[in-house]
């Protein structure tokens, strides 16, 4: 018999009249609890189980009465994945490459709403990449590692939790609708095995205001995760983590697909949703001791 199992990173104070009121809210709406624990001995992630499957009222409920909170929902038992596959921009990194990139053309502001309407899932993804890449024509290819130097940040947490995922054996894959450029050196850095992105098209050392070769876009993203995923084996468990539109199919295929700090969209398409802490929270919801962790 399958189990619905909650888990949730909790504040201490106001605990025990939350968990009541959750215990409450869900036998009104016909899901029974089975048991409430504190999985960790710090005492900070708390554990619901029920044997009633209603993934949704579960969500609702933990929003009610813990939002904003950091949170992993799942059918079944909640086990270590053997796959991560990982937006970039905004994610893995405090940035969104291209509208930092555009700021070097004196452009920030105009890219950037053009991808925060994409992230919104307001825009076609592929269009409105390729109107902002239009945009850079003849930015010098330079400007690239000035930014990447001066400009993009690794999200708190990121390098900790690729590292302790490599360690345990998961294979990691960086994937995103920017630039290889970035996610190259990005990936490097944080400890990826493999990289998925965009090729900007540089003539004459500028760019080109093209792209080469196919987009990565929701699809790409939710193929890489299916086919890295069949390279393992059978029934692999899988993770993946975004914040935008155009990663919801990608989170939505994965056992755990976790929305970090996410647009709302993407965000109601998870059944992990990271709203407060850093990217090691990942680590406490899969129930990863700090003593564990890596970097």
């Amino acid at each position: 018999m399958s189990v619905l199992i909650a888990r949730l990173i909790a504040d201490a104070e106001g605990l025990s009249a939350r968990i009541d009121a959750v215990r409450a809210n869900l036998e009104a709406r016909g899901v029974r609890t089975a048991g409430v624990s504190m999985l960790d001995h710090c005492g900070e992630t708390l554990e619901i189980t029920s044997p009633d499957d209603d993934l949704a009222a579960m969500q609702d409920v933990l929003d009610t009465h813990f939002s904003p909170s950091d949170t992993l929902v799942a059918r079944d038992v909640i086990q270590f994945p053997r796959l991560f596959v990982s937006d970039m921009d905004s994610t893995m990194i405090g940035q969104e490459c291209i509208d930092e990139l555009a700021d070097f053309a004196g452009l920030k502001e105009q890219v950037a709403g053009i991808t925060e309407r994409a992230m919104q899932g307001e825009l076609d993804f592929e269009s409105a990449l390729r109107e902002r890449v239009r945009l850079l024509n003849d930015l010098p290819e330079s400007a690239i590692g000035e930014c990447l130097s001066s400009r993009i940040v690794p999200m708190a947490g990121a390098a900790t939790l690729v590292a302790t995922l490599r360690t345990r054996g998961c294979r990691t894959v960086l994937v995103t609708g920017g630039f290889h450029h970035f996610a190259d050196p990005i990936g490097e850095q944080l400890g990826f095995d493999h990289v998925v992105g965009n090729r900007l098209e540089v003539a004459a050392g500028k760019l080109s205001g093209g792209l080469v070769g196919g987009i990565v876009d929701s699809g790409i993203k939710r193929a890489t995760l299916l086919t890295e995923a069949e390279a393992l084996g059978e029934d692999v468990i899988t993770m993946a983590i975004g914040d935008g539109a155009n990663d919801i199919p990608m989170i939505e295929a994965a056992t755990y697909g976790f929305a970090y700090h996410a647009k709302p969209k993407a965000r109601a398409a998870a059944n992990g949703r990271i709203d407060r802490g850093d990217l090691t929270k990942v680590l406490k919801l899969l129930g990863v001791p700090m003593r564990e962790w890596v970097g």
